[in-house]
């Protein structure tokens, strides 16, 4: 059973709905169109871009107390604006598991972890459980935020990485949609960290590639895809074949 939710202060209400009218008077036709290019189903949503959303994030700033209300609100620019204005020192593990749990699209998912959650002193437990998790958004946020951190950690060495291949491993064979997609994304990244990263997300890749089963095998094939690109190379400061 969910817990009850806290009552919000009048005077964040007020800033919410200003938010969510701003969000609203900003909605066009094209954008809610977008919505369905792109594949991201909401329940709720206005249809306003993620450039005009991060035009409202500069204005607002840092609030972790409206960032929570906002997602609260269940409205999809909301909570991608959450994103942007949430406090990551404030962020705790039970608000990222809760969140979590509310994500219904890529779009949602990715946004958070790359923008948020991946800044988080809980960043790298989360990774660990979620990819156990069996929620379909719930497992792709825990390759999503590995790939995140792939680019954006830059304290960690290659050993935590290096590990989190074995993660990958076994979440290879979720044949599901958005977790092969996330599970590919984060191989890719972490082989452009580093030239030994890169080196061994390749042979992963192609271990993944030869694999009899036809998830693993579209893993290795689409990372391989990026990894053998020079751009990748580089970027990975490895050496050219």
């Amino acid at each position: 059973m969910k817990a009850p939710r806290k009552s919000v202060p009048k005077n964040l209400q007020v800033e919410v709905k200003s938010v969510l009218d701003w969000l609203e008077e900003r909605s066009t036709p094209q954008d809610r169109a977008n919505l369905t290019r792109f594949g991201i189903t909401a329940g709720k949503a206005f249809g306003v871009s993620v450039s005009n959303i991060q035009v409202l994030a500069k204005i607002i700033g840092r609030n972790h107390a409206l960032a929570a209300a906002l997602w609260e609100t269940g409205w999809y620019e909301a909570r991608m604006l959450t994103s942007f204005v949430d406090e990551p020192s404030l962020v705790t593990p039970e608000q990222m598991d809760h969140w979590c749990r509310d994500f219904d699209n890529w779009g949602i998912c990715d946004t958070l972890c790359f923008h948020l959650f991946d800044r988080t002193q809980h960043a790298w437990a989360k990774v660990h459980e979620w990819s156990e998790d069996p929620g379909e958004f719930v497992k792709r946020a825990a390759f999503a935020l590995l790939a995140s951190l792939a680019g954006h950690d830059k304290k960690s060495g290659d050993a935590p990485f290096t590990a989190s291949l074995l993660l990958i491993e076994r979440a290879a064979t979720d044949d599901r949609n958005f977790v092969k997609k996330g599970v590919s994304w984060a191989l890719r990244r972490i082989g452009g960290r580093s030239p030994a990263l890169h080196a061994a997300s390749v042979l992963f890749a192609r271990r993944l590639a030869d694999s009899t089963q036809a998830a693993p095998r579209w893993v290795g094939r689409d990372a391989l895809r990026d990894l053998t690109r020079p751009t990748t190379i580089r970027r990975s400061g490895a050496t050219a074949p």
